[in-house]
């Protein structure tokens, strides 16, 4: 069993930045793939970045490349996103998850274990 603490959410002004770190606890960090997801109220979760257990690989929605970094600190079995020039777009409930494979990270089904959640708001 794998907990997931997500932290670092709050509210922000358009152009700022804010750092999400999730914290895990439980099985072997460096096991598992971690992502983040995001979910606005009415919509489906959707993918925001990931990286790979096998060699750290990193990938990036769309709407978030470039704006995005997701780091991971396998002493401290935390995974960071850092988010820099944030848009009011970027705002909803951001998502902590890990999973046991290396593909297909984009996909909400390939994790295993998810976070509670943080709020992320920016402001116009």
């Amino acid at each position: 069993q794998v907990q997931l603490v997500e932290s670092g959410g709050g509210l922000v002004q358009a152009g700022g930045s804010l750092r999400l770190s999730c914290v895990a606890s439980g099985r072997t960090f460096t096991s598992y793939s971690m992502g983040w997801f995001r979910q606005v109220p009415g919509k489906e979760r959707e993918f925001v970045t990931a990286i790979s257990f096998s060699d750290s690989s990193t990938y990036y929605a769309d709407s978030v490349k470039g704006r995005f970094t997701i780091s991971r600190d396998n002493a401290r079995n935390t995974v960071n996103l850092q988010m820099n020039s944030l848009k009011p777009e970027d705002t909803a409930v951001y998502y902590c998850a890990a999973s046991y494979h290396y593909y297909s990270l984009r996909v909400e089904s390939m994790y295993n274990y998810w976070g509670q959640g943080t709020q992320v708001t920016v402001s116009s």
